[in-house]
């Protein structure tokens, strides 16, 4: 094989990720031309309304993988948190690369940190999951929708529209977008739990043997084990995009991994959280173990109310 597509969006991150990765494969593989198919997908065109009321992430996914499927791409490259937990026929989660810091991050041109934003402060974010985190830290703060690009949410931010918003660090970290605002505040792990995946990039695959063998290299052991965990906890819970879970496993230096979780209702009024140290050997298993253990707390149920909390919005 000396040639292979990767579909994208068009967003500049989408971007800076599918070329990062052409520029990786074809320092792997000399003689390999990759190239780009850039894919206007349905969620990047409906701007004006919350992710969770028009379907979630997989909305940024479809369109990627229909161009697959169509023979019009061989891989493409995701944030692995934007990646549903199961993959359509066809399709394989063919390798996860090293992951980016994981922390979500607040932003902002005045205050250095959550505890420092005044009350009645306007927050913006677009992910019932840190809305739910930052309104069971700060119930006096007021929390607004906010979508768009990267570029367009820190404008937002700047024009005044929001006291601080909250994106990953990931992201921030990868457009090195560290100095766009005065003051990029890491959330540590103990205030707001990460998404499933977060700072990892998941790459998707066609299932044919030389493209597999090629994104094979890409593959991170770490950020496997621990987006594993991840993504089986969301799984056993049923939890799509859509509804407000987190979950974060961290291999430690011992060899052991560190795993935290919540869910809830996106007002943060009622949660369910845990965390635990489990050996690298369980990795397989612990996720789902964990998510049975919220479920007999009552987690199936407090999901289906945050689901139709969200469906009276």
């Amino acid at each position: 094989m000396n040639k292979l597509t990767i579909a994208t969006r068009g967003s500049k991150l989408a971007l800076w990720q599918s070329n990062h990765i052409k520029a990786v494969l074809e320092e792997q593989n000399p003689g390999l031309e990759v190239d780009l198919n850039i894919i206007v997908t349905t969620g990047d065109r409906i701007q004006d309304r919350g992710l969770s009321t028009i379907g979630g992430k997989g909305l940024f996914l479809k369109e990627l993988e229909e161009a697959m499927m169509r023979g019009e791409a061989q891989i493409a490259v995701h944030s692995l948190k934007d990646v549903p937990t199961e993959m359509p026929d066809g399709l394989l989660l063919a390798a996860i690369t090293e992951r980016e810091d994981c922390r979500d991050a607040l932003l902002s041109e005045k205050y250095s940190n959550i505890n420092s934003l005044p009350k009645k402060a306007v927050v913006g974010t677009s992910s019932l999951r840190r809305r739910m985190q930052i309104e069971k830290l700060r119930p006096d703060l007021i929390i607004k929708d906010l979508r768009g690009n990267v570029d367009t949410r820190i404008r937002k931010l700047k024009e005044g529209e929001f006291d601080a918003i909250i994106l990953a660090s990931a992201g921030i970290n990868r457009l090195s977008l560290l100095d766009a605002v005065k003051h990029v505040y890491p959330i540590s792990l103990e205030e707001m739990i990460p998404s499933m995946g977060q700072g990892a990039l998941g790459i998707e695959s066609i299932n044919d043997d030389e493209v597999l063998k090629i994104v094979a290299r890409l593959e991170d052991e770490y950020s496997r084990i621990e987006t594993t965990i991840e993504r089986a906890f969301v799984d056993e819970l049923d939890g799509g995009c859509q509804v407000p879970i987190g979950v974060n496993a961290s291999v430690l230096e011992d060899g052991n991994i560190s795993v935290k979780a919540i869910l809830g209702l996106p007002d943060g009024t009622e949660v369910l959280s845990d965390s635990k140290i489990t050996s690298k050997k369980d990795y397989k298993s612990v996720g789902r173990d964990m998510a049975q253990e919220f479920i007999a707390k009552g987690a199936k149920e407090l999901l289906a109310r945050a689901e139709a909390m969200m469906g009276n919005e």
